[in-house]
């Protein structure tokens, strides 16, 4: 399987904040911001391996300013790394006051996606090449993040081993 590029995965979309897009405090759900974030991150999973995709992970969402009613948000996903059969995806979203001009990175978000083939089982996946400074940024530190994702899925499994399965109404 040959490798591609990082830019070849590259998908951007732009959303205009409306009102009813907002919270009480008038900045962007938050809820419906990882809507987007994770079908941005499916779009560019698909363009990099060309197989159908599934989320299996939000490592975060890190808020870093508001987005408010009136904005445009801009949501760009690249594949930053692959595993066997995962891909790394790094989501940036910046927002635009329309009035003004200004650019403010609010939120960046990293997902994995797993490949799935007709017959609903893994695929592997094309490695990736980082060619911008930033992109090698990104590749440069996915081990790490990837390594840290198995050891939280270990604790997560070895926690939800302990949880019970029974009817909140029924607490015996």
């Amino acid at each position: 399987m040959e490798a591609k590029k990082v830019s070849e995965s590259r998908s951007v979309t732009s959303i205009h904040v409306m009102p009813n897009d907002t919270n009480n405090h008038g900045t962007f759900f938050g809820g419906k911001l990882m809507m987007y974030v994770d079908n941005i991150g499916a779009i560019a999973a698909t363009r990099h391996c060309r197989q159908l995709v599934v989320t299996a992970s939000i490592d975060s969402v890190d808020f870093l300013h508001p987005i408010k009613a009136g904005s445009s948000v801009c949501l760009e996903a690249i594949v930053t790394w692959t595993h066997h059969t995962s891909m790394e995806v790094f989501v940036k979203i910046v927002t635009e006051d329309l009035m003004t001009g200004e650019r403010t990175l609010c939120t960046t978000s990293f997902l994995t996606f797993v490949a799935i083939g007709a017959d609903g089982k893994v695929q592997p996946v094309p490695k990736v090449i980082p060619e911008t400074e930033e992109e090698k940024m990104l590749y440069n530190s996915a081990e790490r993040r990837y390594l840290h994702r198995k050891e939280r899925r270990s604790e997560t499994k070895a926690f939800v081993s302990k949880l019970t399965l029974n009817k909140p109404w029924e607490r015996n």
